[in-house]
């Protein structure tokens, strides 16, 4: 085959033009610091870098959604603990109201104090996190109780409150398939307490107001059994909060890990070794200036250099 000098010039030209295409793309990955500008630079790769990018985005919702349970539960604890609080100083007050000594007049003084915790322990139904209320279940918008603002006076019940809200849970995924009922739910627990803070009222209120005859301590001394059952039903809630407090942690821990492991992965999958992407650059544009130089000598001659 006869070997022409545009042969020569068409093959020259075709391969400076790869070689450039090699140094644009060595120099272009070392300005992005990513192996992958385009699909086409690894398609394999591409794929894998999509699927880190998706395990990434999923991780970042599960830590939001984890944040928001720890705010629920942390106030849920903080919440619990004051109901706490309150019954004992309830029982304080009832087993020195059940004194046979105490006078009526003591009893309703004990009784006023009992309606402010009673009214303290409905506030504390309605805590709030953001504009959601975590004792109301799945119904966050709505107070447990609508009407907690009533006010009593001295010598008078305090007015029996519907309670709104329900006992529905309120799931969040914290996790791929793994769920956790962000909510606590308190509404049995809490009527409960209301209910016995309004007997423990009724036998500590005169009986010249309810006509309901002699005050006497064994009926309010008798008020303590349940008061103690309560207290005990309070701290199983409570515990189950903690529980979940656990849980969730575990489950941060996990999520810190995995975003660890895959950004690592896909740094790997995607991020330029600069070291080795320069040394390969440099060759190749020693090779670019090689063949430039010989390309020079043997496009030099022409028909003038022979007469």
């Amino acid at each position: 085959m006869r070997v022409t000098q545009s042969m020569l010039s068409n093959n020259m030209l075709r391969n400076l033009s790869a070689s450039y295409n090699k140094m644009g793309k060595l120099q272009e990955q070392l300005t992005t610091g990513s192996k992958l500008n385009r699909p086409s630079d690894d398609p394999v790769a591409t794929i894998k870098g999509m699927g880190y990018r998706s395990t990434l985005v999923k991780n970042e919702q599960f830590t939001r959604n984890m944040n928001e349970v720890t705010s629920y539960l942390d106030s849920s604890d903080t919440s619990l603990g004051q109901v706490g609080d309150a019954l004992k100083r309830v029982k304080e007050l009832t087993v020195q109201a059940a004194t046979d000594t105490t006078t009526d007049e003591d009893r309703m003084s004990i009784r006023t104090e009992i309606d402010q915790i009673r009214q303290q322990i409905r506030d504390v139904a309605n805590t709030q996190v953001g504009d959601k209320y975590i004792f109301s279940g799945s119904n966050t918008l709505s107070p447990l109780y609508p009407d907690s603002t009533v006010n009593a006076t001295a010598g008078t019940v305090i007015l029996e409150a519907n309670m709104g809200g329900n006992s529905e849970n309120l799931p969040i995924e914290l996790y791929d398939g793994i769920q956790i009922n962000m909510n606590t739910n308190a509404k049995a627990m809490f009527k409960e307490i209301d209910d016995f803070m309004s007997n423990i009222q009724t036998a500590m209120t005169d009986p010249d107001i309810l006509n309901a005859g002699s005050t006497s301590g064994t009926a309010i001394g008798d008020q303590l059994s349940k008061l103690a059952k309560i207290t005990d039903h309070v701290l199983n809630v409570r515990a189950e909060v903690g529980a979940k407090e656990n849980r969730v942690d575990s489950m941060m821990d996990r999520l810190s890990s995995q975003k660890l492991t895959v950004t690592k992965a896909m740094s790997n999958n995607e991020d330029v070794e600069y070291e080795a992407t320069i040394t390969q650059l440099i060759t190749e544009e020693s090779i670019h200036r090689a063949a430039l130089s010989v390309g020079a000598k043997i496009l030099q001659p022409t028909l003038v250099d022979f007469l």
